[in-house]
């Protein structure tokens, strides 16, 4: 008796032998080859630290500053998780908004970490008013920017900042 052979599908002559929907298809992620001789940068892109407990303003920031070419090493909703990404990710500066979650504010939260760290923060809020910069002067501001503002404005107070901190220049995508 024959062997059975496998059955093969057939698919018409034009037809990819399958197709992804292009938007829930998986994304595919190639590293650099750096055996090919091409350019590199060794210095590693500015990492920056988004404290802001409203979603939608943090993934807005998060989307025009990874464009801009900065790191977002991560996103804090409340003074507590600020402080503990700040110690662990050790960013080159901190985006911080006042009102976050939980007891502590941002003003606190930024002074706790430029304290033991030395990172400063830039801050990002509606709440700019002379008694909360009085109270925020401990921890060396870096600026303000009043909410609501144009990301443009975000990413160029960014830059900014970044210079006075020393940190590296950021690589445009």
């Amino acid at each position: 008796m024959p062997t059975p052979q496998p059955r093969r599908l057939a698919l018409p002559h034009n037809e990819p032998p399958f197709r992804l929907a292009p938007r829930f298809g998986p994304r595919m992620l190639f590293s650099r080859d750096v055996s090919s001789g091409g350019p590199t940068t060794s210095a590693s892109p500015p990492r920056v630290l988004i404290v802001e407990d409203d979603f939608l303003v943090s993934g807005d920031m998060e989307a025009e500053l990874i464009d801009a070419g900065f790191m977002v090493v991560g996103i804090a909703t409340s003074a507590r998780e600020a402080i503990e990404l700040a110690t662990t990710e050790v960013p080159h500066l901190i985006i911080m908004d006042i009102r976050l979650e939980g007891p502590s504010d941002g003003v606190e939260a930024a002074i706790e970490i430029f304290k033991s760290k030395g990172i400063r923060s830039l801050f990002a809020s509606a709440y700019h008013d002379a008694e909360t910069r009085r109270r925020a002067e401990p921890s060396a501001p870096l600026g303000w920017i009043g909410k609501p503002y144009p990301m443009g404005t975000l990413v160029a107070a960014v830059r900014s900042a970044m210079r006075v901190v020393g940190g590296p220049e950021p690589q445009a995508e």
